[in-house]
């Protein structure tokens, strides 16, 4: 129950990450994305579940993938290998700026200035989301902090955390979401669907619009993702959550070592320490996906034969015949 993957997956590969020692460069990268992300909101359709807003990895950092305006389309990357914001157009013309210690006013007039320079003007709600006392971008000169090597380690337990989410994804055949980091909590998830629709969600989430959430919600979810810390859990780690959640669902996960439930947020949490100092990382990241997962549809009631599927591959004569039978029609 993990990834074929983890047969070369050591503890070193997975880097040492501290809330403690990079919070302050992670809450100005968690602004500095939400402004990102909100050009990608502002230029696209709405899609279901915000997942026209997400930010998605690259084998250097984060891209917003191409961003339509008018007839052309442009992409912005984080570069977190050298350390530069790219922004680059379908028709050739580009344009970066380092990454480094600035503010979040300097990071947004810049890139906005950036983005005039190339014919793509925007305007973004200046507003951060989801955020406790928002300052806004424009005015923000408070979050100005940038550590290089941080930066360059949080993408890189993003990475590793995607391979396995990759794998698990992979599990399903029902409704389930690409893998993806969502800038309003700087989290990245996979997200995967009973197919009945939810009770109406409360709402209730800071600077974030109710009909917002209820649409995200607007369907039962098993929801797993990573993120890296905040005031109220102050180290990263990994969670899911059900929802609705299902009556016995707290108690339901007992054989994943380090995993525990945490009322106040209603979701279980597994330390990211203890994933990466796991004899074999993936596979207890993969127990814990698949186990909280598994309690949720249980006790959910999910039509489970019919949503989840094999990860094993077509073999080569398997291929080979549905060519030949693709040929004969």
């Amino acid at each position: 129950m993990h990834p074929a993957t983890s047969r070369a997956n050591g503890a070193d590969a997975w880097p040492e990450l501290s809330y403690a020692e990079g919070h302050a460069t992670l809450e100005t990268l968690h602004l500095w994305t939400q402004i990102v992300g909100k050009v990608r909101l502002t230029q696209s359709p709405w899609v279901n579940h915000s997942w026209h807003a997400t930010l998605y990895l690259t084998g250097r950092g984060l891209t917003t993938s191409p961003i339509p305006h008018g007839s052309r389309s442009f992409e912005i990357e984080f570069d977190f290998v050298d350390h530069a914001l790219h922004v680059n157009t379908v028709d050739g013309h580009g344009w970066q700026m380092p990454l480094e210690p600035r503010s979040v006013a300097s990071f947004h007039a810049e890139l906005m200035t950036g983005l005039e320079d190339l014919g793509l003007p925007v305007r973004i709600h200046g507003i951060p989301n989801e955020l406790p006392d928002p300052i806004p971008f424009a005015l923000d000169e408070t979050h100005a902090s940038y550590d290089a090597d941080y930066a360059n380690r949080l993408w890189q337990a993003f990475a590793q955390s995607s391979r396995v989410f990759t794998w698990f994804r992979a599990g399903f055949q029902g409704k389930v979401s690409p893998v993806h980091l969502f800038w309003g909590a700087l989290d990245l998830a996979v997200t995967r669907f009973s197919g009945r629709e939810a009770p109406l969600h409360p709402g209730g989430i800071p600077h974030l619009p109710d009909r917002v959430t209820r649409e995200a919600y607007s369907h039962e979810v098993s929801s797993a993702g990573f993120w890296a810390g905040n005031e109220m859990v102050p180290y990263p780690a990994y969670y899911s959550y059900a929802y609705p959640t299902p009556d016995g669902f707290a108690d339901a996960v007992t054989d994943v070592p380090g995993a525990e439930w945490n009322a106040e947020l209603g979701e279980y949490l597994l330390p990211y320490d203890a994933v990466r100092g796991a004899s074999d990382p993936d596979e207890l990241l993969g127990r814990f996906l698949e186990a909280t997962y598994a309690a949720a549809a249980r006790l959910g009631g999910w039509n489970r034969a019919a949503l989840e599927r094999s990860r094993t591959a077509p073999t080569e004569e398997e291929w080979a015949d549905s060519a030949s039978q693709g040929e004969a029609t």
